[in-house]
């Protein structure tokens, strides 16, 4: 079985797009690119291997330094926005149940709003006690700070 040059390029640059799949960085699948225009180029002409690598090489660093900005802007999500922080935000002020013990150097767990959350405090806190949750207390959204909830009289 004879493969040309052409399909060769073309399943070369398969391997780059799933390799891009695989790995982030949006760096691969202009290389993928450069492959299949390489393919397309010794699909049209016929040209030499080295050739055909220059073409590779050229068209790949050209796609990836003058498109790579644009397209990362183009199709990267954002992972925190003002939705977290909104949702973040709506717990602190909230009385929590303690699910797993507090202690000053040891985070524990709380249940508020039918979620399970790492908890911190300056104080012991025992489970099962009713807690006010202060401030979020680490940057990811997954801690909060919390102090005992003291129950006012009627």
């Amino acid at each position: 079985m004879n493969l040309s040059p052409s399909l060769i390029w073309f399943l070369v640059g398969v391997v780059f797009l799933i390799a891009e799949l695989l790995i982030p960085g949006f760096i691969l699948i202009f290389f993928t690119a450069g492959c299949w225009i390489a393919g397309l180029i010794v699909w049209l002409t016929d040209v030499e291997l080295t050739i055909q690598i220059l073409i590779f090489t050229v068209s790949s660093l050209v796609l990836l330094f003058s498109l790579r900005k644009y397209s990362i802007k183009t199709f990267k999500g954002t992972t925190r926005d003002d939705v977290d922080d909104r949702y973040a935000d709506s717990k602190i002020g909230k009385t929590a149940i303690v699910t797993k013990a507090i202690t000053p150097n040891m985070p524990g767990e709380i249940k508020v709003m039918g979620s399970f959350w790492r908890a911190v405090s300056d104080i012991k806190i025992d489970e099962e006690q009713s807690v006010l949750i202060e401030s979020q207390e680490s940057e990811d959204g997954l801690t909060f700070k919390v102090k005992p909830f003291i129950r006012r009289g009627k």
